[in-house]
């Protein structure tokens, strides 16, 4: 007899309550089977799609992801996720386990972070019991993944408002303080926000994410290589579509990464006619407070010279945002670290300006 058989026939005669108890303690206490006290932690850990978008981050932040995109859409109770990522990829054999209890590939580390604990093995599979589909779309080995999950709604909520986008401010210490609905954009912008120096977000609808996709792979994949490349699995998920011969192929292409769009969508963003993405960090709202401003502009300090040349501070600030922003065009043109705030000297031979150059990979 097969142990599903078995398991079948234990069920038909003793009922399923039986599976779940590993021993009757007696007065009415039981000794739940680990499997069965896994499910049940399952379904506390994840109580709405809010908790898995984060988890997915999380989850794509452990694996080494620099990049990390995150295609979001809906119809009717359907709710979909697409996460796409530069991490390190998982290999074929493990693509099923994964979403197993206790499967990791951090045996040596654990990561908390505001969010709580993670590296425990449990995310995936908190995230597998609470949706209606969870798989990897595709991934191998150093180059990266794409997960699709799809929840139902009626089952696994979420906020109602999902169009408000978060503030951000500075409280009166100086702390970042965040206002409006804990949707989907909170998580993601709080995640980008948090992750800014070391991870670049970007979110929006399938289409949205294909064009920024394929621009991304147009900017970091040589003329030669799109001409001559016979097997998109030879380059990063985050890179394929840029060798999509024709809308029929990049359609074909983008469904195979969990983006569902159609041969027009694909057309037109060939064509160049859907807009690419900024990185969620960037367009972060700010809302300063007026006790802030205040303070910076109580401030009287000084940059200057050896020939006392003295030039304001609050000068010095705005010159500074001025140049951040211009330098942010050219570095979303070079797949360049974008927020970066420049190093501004005032010197005997003239004012300098360096930028930090750090590449997004």
């Amino acid at each position: 007899m097969t142990d599903q058989s078995l398991t079948s026939f234990i069920e038909e005669v003793c009922g399923d309550s039986h599976l779940r108890v590993e021993d009757d303690l007696g007065d009415g206490f039981v000794r739940l089977r680990i499997a069965e006290a896994e499910r049940r932690q399952a379904r506390h850990d994840i109580r709405s799609t809010e908790d898995i978008v984060i988890e997915m981050l999380r989850n794509a932040r452990d694996a080494g992801a620099r990049s990390i995109f995150v295609s979001l859409s809906r119809e009717g109770s359907a709710r979909r996720i697409c996460m796409i990522d530069d991490g390190a990829g998982i290999p074929e054999s493990m693509q099923d386990a994964i979403f197993e209890p206790r499967v990791t590939s951090k045996l040596d580390t654990v990561h908390m972070d505001k969010w709580g604990v993670h590296g425990r093995g449990m995310a995936l599979f908190s995230i597998a019991e609470n949706a209606e589909i969870a798989r990897v779309a595709v991934s191998a080995p150093e180059k990266g993944a794409a997960l699709f999950v799809e929840t139902n709604l009626d089952r696994l909520p979420e906020k109602t408002d999902q169009s408000s986008m978060p503030v951000f401010s500075h409280t009166d210490e100086g702390e970042i303080r965040v206002r409006g609905p804990r949707n989907i954009n909170r998580m993601v912008g709080e995640f980008a926000f948090e992750h800014r120096e070391t991870v670049s977000v970007y979110s929006g609808a399938p289409v949205e994410i294909a064009a920024t996709l394929y621009e991304y792979g147009n900017a970091t994949v040589s003329a030669s290589t799109r001409a001559f490349a016979s097997d998109p699995a030879d380059l990063p998920v985050v890179k394929r579509l840029c060798l999509s011969a024709d809308p029929a192929e990049f359609a074909a292409m983008a469904q195979g990464i969990g983006l569902d769009i159609s041969e027009r969508s694909a057309r037109r963003i060939m064509d160049g006619g859907i807009a690419v993405l900024d990185p969620v960090s960037e367009t972060l709202a700010f809302e300063e407070r007026s006790a802030a401003k205040r303070r910076k502009a109580g401030k009287k300090a000084l940059a200057a010279d050896a020939r006392g040349l003295k030039i304001d501070r609050s000068d010095i600030d705005a010159f500074s945002d001025g140049m951040r922003d211009a330098f942010a065009e050219l570095a979303q043109r070079y797949y360049l670290e974008p927020d970066v705030r420049p190093e501004i000297h005032v010197s005997r031979d003239g004012i300098h300006v360096n930028f930090p150059i750090s590449k997004l990979l």
